[in-house]
């Protein structure tokens, strides 16, 4: 049997529930808490792994302080893709880092950041998860200790 994939509207909505919940300072516990269920039913609906119902996301929506339409893209707006501002908007820490970004006034500064964050990204491997793993951590240190220095 096939895994099933995700729908790419379930994908949008989730991950527009991520930016809300974050940008309101909010938990998944916290608003799981709220809505009466589970912290991980959380982290299913903002991975498109389990559908909203109806009932449910009008209830996220009251708890984010928004309505259930800003969880929809307009018709105008294409994909929620990978590429998406929404689906980069909801990985761990982006909205901080831009919400920090914005309280910065200095158009010299904000040039200094974008090319820090660009050269730091460009230095980094891809990874698939923004979690780092710890393993691979382990592994690095083992072979930092056992490299004989020059």
């Amino acid at each position: 049997m096939l895994a099933k994939t995700p729908d790419p509207l379930d994908l949008m909505v989730g991950a527009k529930i991520r930016i809300f919940r974050t940008h309101c300072g909010m938990s998944q516990g916290d608003l799981a808490g709220k809505i009466g269920v589970a912290f991980q039913q959380v982290q299913k609906y903002e991975k498109g792994i389990n559908r909203v119902g109806a009932s449910r996301l009008s209830r996220i929506a009251s708890v984010l302080g928004i309505s259930i339409g800003e969880l929809f893209e307009s018709s105008e707006e294409k994909s929620a893709g990978p590429k998406s501002p929404f689906r980069l908007l909801a990985e761990r820490d982006a909205l901080r880092v831009l919400t920090a970004f914005a309280r910065t006034t200095d158009p010299r500064v904000r040039r200094a950041i974008a090319r820090l964050v660009k050269s730091v990204a460009d230095q980094q491997p891809r990874v698939k998860s923004s979690i780092p793993r710890p393993a691979a951590a382990k592994r690095r240190e083992r072979r930092r200790r056992i490299q004989p220095r020059a």
